[in-house]
């Protein structure tokens, strides 16, 4: 099995690492084909740059760890191309405030899980992963003893969701299903098993099962 990352700032260039040291077989992809090659450098070992299209083409699972909005136009341009693809998102739909803080930039009540799934084409599986903790703390809890910090998923497929789950393994974290993408929401900036949200912290998966 073979996963792209699509975009590689703070959250995709750590995942792509923590990914690399667990053996996984990876592409990596920017809009700047530079940058990934330099990172396909670094990590070295089952790690390969390629132009988005082609990295889409190739895998397996695709995970956008690009912005929400990012995201809306790669599906609106490239859409078909996700057809039959295990599709990640680890968006959350915030922006700037102008106060140093963030602001929710859909309606309260909507997420951007349930808003990417409606843009997939048929035949793409869709999971929310990956999202659920900041940059710093999926650098700093991957890989946490004596027990992982969970990281949460949702999705609508059994099969995609295990696939994913596993991912999650690999990079060092304690996968943890919350339901279908209709609870993405929880798992969003602001939600209640989100990090900077209610949460407010890392938890292990039995204090995980206590919050479901």
């Amino acid at each position: 099995m073979t996963t792209a990352i699509i975009g590689i700032g703070n959250i995709g260039s750590r995942l792509a690492r923590e990914l690399a040291d667990g053996g996984e077989k990876l592409i990596v992809a920017d809009r700047t084909f530079k940058k990934a090659q330099m990172l396909a450098g670094a990590l070295g070992g089952n790690v390969d740059a390629m132009e988005v299209d082609d990295a889409i083409k190739s895998a397996d699972v695709v995970v956008l760890a690009v912005y929400f909005d990012a995201i809306k136009v790669l599906l609106a341009e490239k859409g078909p191309m996700f057809a039959g693809k295990i599709v990640v998102d680890p968006s959350n739909p915030i922006a700037p405030d102008g106060n140093g803080g963030f602001r929710k930039i859909i309606p309260e009540d909507q997420s951007s899980g349930q808003l990417i799934a409606g843009l997939l084409p048929d035949g793409a599986k869709l999971v929310k992963a990956f999202g659920t903790l900041g940059a710093q703390s999926l650098e700093a809890a991957a890989n946490r003893t004596p027990e992982r910090a969970v990281l949460f998923y949702a999705s609508d497929d059994a099969g995609a969701g295990e696939t994913v789950a596993r991912l999650i393994a690999t990079s060092g974290f304690a996968p943890v299903r919350v339901g279908g993408i209709d609870q993405s929401i929880r798992i969003e900036v602001g939600g209640d098993l989100h990090e900077f949200g209610k949460l407010g912290r890392t938890v292990s998966a039995d204090e995980a099962k206590e919050l479901l």
